[in-house]
């Protein structure tokens, strides 16, 4: 049985206070071009990481301040996956609400 770290449940926690529009404040246009990167993986239905071995998850249609929460959580370095955490690093606070739009408005 898979266990459930302490930062997941304060991202869902988080994300569940928030408005159910999922909308983030972002500019989705803006976003699809920042997440050209994002889809080299998150873009690929069934996509599975080499090392670690891993289901890459879809991210269209997902909760816009999910998103947002999980970039600023690896951002911190509070969720440990060095591959989103280096994507992370270098992301603004508008550069994660454009991503996230992007991908809650599109079934990408």
């Amino acid at each position: 049985m898979k266990t459930i770290n302490l930062s997941s449940l304060l991202l869902l926690a988080a994300a569940a206070a928030l408005p159910a529009s999922g909308i983030a404040a972002g500019d989705a246009a803006a976003g699809k071009v920042k997440a050209f990167t994002c889809m080299g993986c998150h873009g690929i239905p069934g996509y599975n990481s080499v090392y670690p071995t891993y289901h890459v998850p879809k991210l269209g249609g997902q909760h816009a301040r999910y998103l947002v929460s999980a970039l600023q959580a690896y951002k911190a370095k509070q969720r440990s996956h060095k591959t989103m955490q280096a994507q992370a690093a270098s992301l603004s606070e508008q550069d994660m609400e454009d991503i996230a739009a992007f991908f809650a408005q599109n079934g990408e």
